[in-house]
């Protein structure tokens, strides 16, 4: 082994310990000699890449056909080629890959002013609300599984199920999907299961019969080319059938305890832009997302999604905002906050009777004759 190898193989890795200063349970470790390890591996030496150069290299003076000869007996260049018939041509279509997902933005977005008083202000008013996402969103469907893969497929199949549906149905569907399939909500339940049996039980959730489809190809990948585990990558995540990087961002959060990023949903998106945390508001949630995740520090990242979507569901909701109840009007930190004017009601003037009499005119009295 050479010297240079060694060096390389020596380095110790030093991670250097400091609290967090947005959120005391959360401890970040930093690499203490990064710059030490990148000068060694500069100075390491690279494999080189191989290139045959056969016929170039040995034959500059020789003619073409020996030369080809010499280097390749089995090909020769005198003989014609056949060629095949071309009705019996099948052109195979090349798998379309994926597109993979963004991480961050080539310029980091700068962060809004005083989004930390913004922050801990919507923090303390959840922590006094009980919102639907608490006791129905996706982490309450893998408690009544016991196998870890299908307590992972339950949080899928329950995000999947969520787009565009209240948590409450969203819930219901989850519930009569599991009783449905046999009490169990497994990949090969979902896949054993027809496609009435699926469609009856989620028929309550939006777009309930593209879902059917979703969820039984999902089940289906899981099972070829995943060993029935849910992936572990937003890229895998995806690339299944009706999974978009909110769900995969949430899946991973959920199932796996991986931070790799901020699920976006309506309620975040809606939330930010009109806390004014967007230079230009985005138009979405992918645009959200990654201006978010250019500022906001990593630690806040796990949180924010079920914060501002239980803000979102009691208080900041899409149409008549409570905006009287929200501490963050009175604080000054929300550009779109409306407050109901506190002028009190105008009293009805009582009319008197002679004014009454005016309106009406004279009195008039009738008498008939027998």
């Amino acid at each position: 082994m050479s010297s240079s190898r060694r060096q390389v193989s020596g380095v110790v890795t030093r991670l250097s310990a400091r609290a967090s200063p947005y959120h005391s349970a959360v401890t970040l470790f930093e690499d203490g000699n990064a710059g030490q390890s990148s000068t060694s591996l500069a100075s390491s030496p690279q494999r080189s890449k191989r290139i045959k150069l056969e016929v170039e290299s040995k034959t500059e003076d020789l003619t073409p056909s020996t030369s080809l000869r010499k280097t390749s007996p089995s090909l020769k260049l005198e003989d014609p080629v056949p060629e095949k018939d071309p009705s019996s041509r099948v052109k195979a279509k090349s798998p379309k890959k994926p597109k993979p997902i963004q991480r961050s933005l080539d310029t980091p977005h700068p962060a809004p002013p005083r989004w930390k008083e913004a922050y801990d202000s919507i923090k303390e008013m959840r922590a006094q609300i009980v919102a639907p996402v608490d006791t129905m969103g996706c982490e309450q469907a893998q408690h009544k599984e016991k196998d870890p893969k299908n307590r992972r497929f339950a949080v899928l199949v329950s995000l999947m199920l969520s787009s565009q549906t209240k948590d409450e149905v969203t819930d219901a569907a989850v519930e009569k999907l599991r009783d449905a399939v046999g009490g169990t909500l497994s990949v090969e339940a979902v896949i054993s299961a027809d496609d009435s049996t699926i469609s009856n039980a989620i028929a309550k959730v939006g777009f309930w019969r593209r879902k059917t489809g979703y969820i039984k190809k999902t089940a289906l990948r899981l099972r070829d080319d995943f060993d029935s585990e849910v992936p572990k990558t937003v890229d895998e995540l995806c690339s299944l059938p009706g999974v978009g990087p909110k769900m995969a961002f949430l899946t991973l959060l959920v199932a796996w305890n991986l931070n790799h990023g901020i699920g976006v949903d309506v309620h975040v998106h809606r939330i930010t832009n009109r806390l004014g945390w967007h230079q230009r508001p985005t138009t979405k949630p992918e645009e959200t997302r990654l201006n978010l995740q250019s500022w906001l520090p990593i630690e806040l990242h796990r949180e924010i999604n079920h914060m501002l979507v239980g803000f979102g569901q009691t208080i900041c909701v899409p149409v008549g905002p409570k905006c009287d109840s929200c501490t963050l009007s009175t604080k000054g930190l929300c550009p779109s906050a409306v407050t109901k004017s506190s002028k009190s009601p105008k009293k009805r003037k009582r009319r008197s009777s002679p004014d009454l009499e005016r309106e009406c005119g004279p009195e008039i009295d009738i008498a008939i004759e027998s």
